[in-house]
This record gives C-alpha cells, sequence and structure tokens, in this order.
C-alpha cells in the first residue's frame, strides 16, 4: 500500500517517518521523498494517528488525488535537482512526464491551478536553491556550476540568480566570505 506525505522534502523527514512507522508496528518497503510504500493494509486507526503524528513534524498524510499527483512532482524535481549528480539530458518537461506517467501538459496545469505557480518557475527556484549550496561549497567556479546545472552560459545563470535572490552570484559568495571573517574577528 502506497502513503503520499506533503513536505517530505529531506532525508531527516524520511528518517522521521521511518520512525513514526516503527511506533505504529508497520513495516516498509520504500520511504522516499514524498511517498511510501507499506507492507499491510492500513487500519483507519493506524493511519489517523501516522496523520496526527506526522503532523507535528510538519508533514501532512495526503488523501485527495490531486495533491497526492502535486506532491509527486514536486518529490521529482527535488530528487532530479538536489539528489542526483546529474541532470537529465532530456528536456524536465519529457523528464518528468516519463517519471509519472502523465501528458506533461495535464501535469502542468494541474501543478499551475493548484500551486498558483508554474512547474518551470518551481524548476528555476529550485535550480537557483542549488546554485546557492555550490556557491557556498566553494568547490566549482561558476562557469562549473552552469554547466552541471544545464545553464546555456554563465551570463543566463547570473540573470536568473539575480532575479531571484536580488544578488548576483558573485556578491552572494563575496557575503559568505565577509560572514566568515566577521566570525573570526569575533
Amino acid at each position: 500500500m502506497n502513503l503520499y506525505i506533503k513536505y517530505m522534502v529531506s532525508l531527516r523527514c524520511k528518517m522521521v517517518v521511518k520512525d513514526e512507522l516503527k511506533k505504529l508496528g508497520l513495516h516498509y518497503v520504500v520511504v522516499d521523498l514524498g511517498m511510501i510504500e507499506i507492507l499491510e493494509d492500513i487500519t483507519t486507526g493506524q493511519r489517523d494517528q501516522l496523520k496526527a503524528n506526522l503532523l507535528r513534524f510538519g508533514l501532512e498524510l495526503l488523501d485527495d488525488k490531486r495533491s497526492i499527483l502535486i506532491e509527486k512532482i514536486k518529490a521529482v524535481i527535488i530528487e532530479m535537482i538536489h539528489y542526483s549528480d546529474e541532470l537529465p539530458q532530456v528536456n524536465y518537461s519529457e523528464y518528468i512526464s516519463e517519471k509519472l506517467g502523465y501528458d506533461y501538459t495535464y501535469l502542468a496545469n494541474i501543478f499551475s491551478e493548484v500551486k498558483g505557480i508554474t512547474i518551470q518557475q518551481f524548476i528555476i527556484t529550485h535550480k537557483i536553491e542549488k546554485v546557492k549550496e555550490l556557491l557556498l561549497y566553494d568547490e566549482l567556479n561558476l562557469t562549473e556550476i552552469a554547466y552541471k546545472m544545464h545553464y546555456s552560459s554563465v551570463a543566463h545563470l547570473s540573470n536568473q540568480f539575480k532575479k531571484i535572490t536580488g544578488l548576483s552570484p558573485s556578491f552572494y559568495k563575496q557575503l559568505k566570505h565577509k560572514r566568515n571573517s566577521n566570525l573570526e574577528n569575533i
């Protein structure tokens, strides 16, 4: 049996869900971002208890099909951007459609209707978050980051970064160095 969970976007969330399943005596096959597969059927009482327990951690057990589909879309995007070593070589729309087994137009319409932003805007926001992370790691230069994140150029990345954050990538990186030097002077 599959259950879907809203706001389950990190490894820490997965640990919380696993702990809560154990407390209820439920055995899982898979605990993935936004989705868990358990071996046995879940009783109404267990479902209500799991729902209440997860809510304490800011996680929400989903019931309706549209919310479940939105969470699946978000999970595919988050997995693709934050947890994959390489972004897919195909268009994101093709990738998402293939992963979920739905026509992309259908997915895009539902996503926009429910979330109030497009899938593309959601992807850009997460790509910029990943870029911020890569800038702070200081292991790659901006050209390498642009290539890794599939930007057509450093200028394209910089423009999108500034549009989302209000800062240039180099200024964002300087802020980190300033914070670190200020901490050293305390």
